[in-house]
């Protein structure tokens, strides 16, 4: 699967202009005070947030805070973080079941927007929010995104990427 996807993706590296960077900070769901993250997990001692992420996505930063890794995995939203974590940080009564993040395709890196057949994004997606136009032109709907990133993880050539809310 490896080889076919880096087959896939030298298909798209002339195409693609600059890749992707990392414009801010994906935080774990179910957190309604984005501010908490800087003032309270620097402190804690567990990161039991990170050790109760059953996808193995939650990683903690050099700053000790937590942060998504959705480059293999997406995210299930199975609550496990927010029960675990201690500095309430996280909470299931607080924060919405989404990842802070709207996810994009770049037309000019997908296959499909290149007149190939590829669903790889499309396939995955937990809340159907991959419409194509026909078999090309895949977009994703923002008001059904929960910012999953098992479209980002999945996509051969890398053409999805996200733009961080708030």
């Amino acid at each position: 699967m490896a080889d076919r996807r880096e087959f896939f993706r030298s298909l798209a590296c002339p195409v693609r202009e600059e890749a992707p960077k990392e414009t801010a900070i994906l935080r774990p769901p179910y957190a309604g005070d984005l501010s908490l993250f800087q003032s309270r997990c620097p402190t804690c001692e567990t990161h039991a947030c990170a050790t109760a992420c059953e996808e193995e996505i939650i990683v903690i930063r050099a700053d000790r805070t937590p942060t998504l890794n959705l480059t293999e995995k997406g995210c299930i939203f199975c609550e496990a973080c927010a029960e675990a974590c201690e500095a309430g940080v996280l909470n299931l009564s607080d924060g919405p079941e989404r990842v802070n993040a709207f996810f994009r395709i770049d037309p000019k890196a997908c296959l499909a927007h290149h007149d190939t057949i590829c669903f790889a994004c499309k396939e995955p997606c937990i809340d159907d929010a991959i419409l194509f136009n026909g078999l090309y032109n895949p977009v994703i709907d923002e008001e059904r995104c929960t910012g999953c990133g098992f479209c980002m993880s999945r996509c051969p050539t890398q053409a999805i990427d996200y733009r961080v809310l708030g």
